[in-house]
């Protein structure tokens, strides 16, 4: 195939990507009352789930304070909705595109890396929904300079926490996943990420403080799973990395 033919095929790939998108953020709109006071409000309330475990307490008074702020957010949050529920066939489509490219031996390691990542995105949701995000509201709202100083949150401030601490995460947890196929394809291999383990430390510590700044507790507990990851990414690995030569 030609460079052109590449990209239309590139083309079609992203467009019904796009249009499962669109399909599935149908329902953030058909189901808006089930979306926000079911999902996304609810690290928002003293009764979520979590604080009631862990015996946390804070209140949380979110407001409005633009004309079309609360549709925007409807908006944002329905197409989250759609990324989330589209994300497997999302990826079934991107491994249809590289498949072709891959040589014999590659394409089942490389198969297994996609459907993995599948697993992992998900994971990546429920941990920054369940975890990092009670933590960080728990900390922001419990601190403030000054008595005399309310927070009083925002709708708009709200959701770019949600949507940072929950699809971001998500796309994190996606390590592995890359590794594996950077792995099989040659690039990376089981000794190097052997030798990189002490950075590796340093690194997952240094991210968990800048996304948790609360206390030591809280950092580990996001530092827990990102460097379970890194451990992970390691036993999914083979001994050495081989080229695709190699492996025919």
């Amino acid at each position: 195939m030609s460079f052109w033919d590449h990209l239309d095929v590139l083309r079609g790939t992203l467009f019904r990507s796009l249009a499962a998108v669109c399909l599935c953020s149908i329902l953030g709109f058909v189901f808006k009352d089930f979306l926000f006071d079911g999902i996304v409000l609810a690290p928002s309330r003293p009764d979520f789930c979590i604080y009631r475990l862990l015996g946390w307490s804070f209140s949380m008074q979110l407001i409005n304070v633009e004309v079309s702020a609360q549709f925007f957010v409807h908006l944002k949050a329905a197409f989250a909705v759609g990324v989330v529920l589209a994300f497997p066939y999302i990826i079934w489509e991107l491994w249809r595109f590289l498949e072709p490219a891959l040589y014999a031996g590659e394409k089942r390691p490389v198969r297994l890396a996609f459907l993995l990542s599948t697993g992992l995105f998900y994971l990546g949701v429920v941990v920054g929904y369940f975890i990092v995000l009670p933590v960080c509201l728990q900390f922001f709202m419990n601190y403030t300079v000054s008595d005399a100083v309310a927070n009083t949150i925002t709708i708009g401030s709200y959701m770019s926490m949600f949507f940072s601490m929950v699809l971001l995460i998500g796309i994190a947890f996606e390590f592995p996943s890359v590794v594996l196929v950077l792995n099989r394809l040659g690039v990376l291999s089981r000794e190097l990420l052997r030798k990189g383990r002490r950075y590796a430390v340093v690194v997952v510590l240094v991210l968990s403080a800048l996304i948790t700044p609360a206390d030591p507790f809280s950092m580990f507990v996001l530092a827990f799973p990102l460097y379970f990851l890194y451990e992970l990414s390691i036993l999914l690995c083979s001994k050495s990395a081989e080229t695709p030569e190699e492996k025919e």
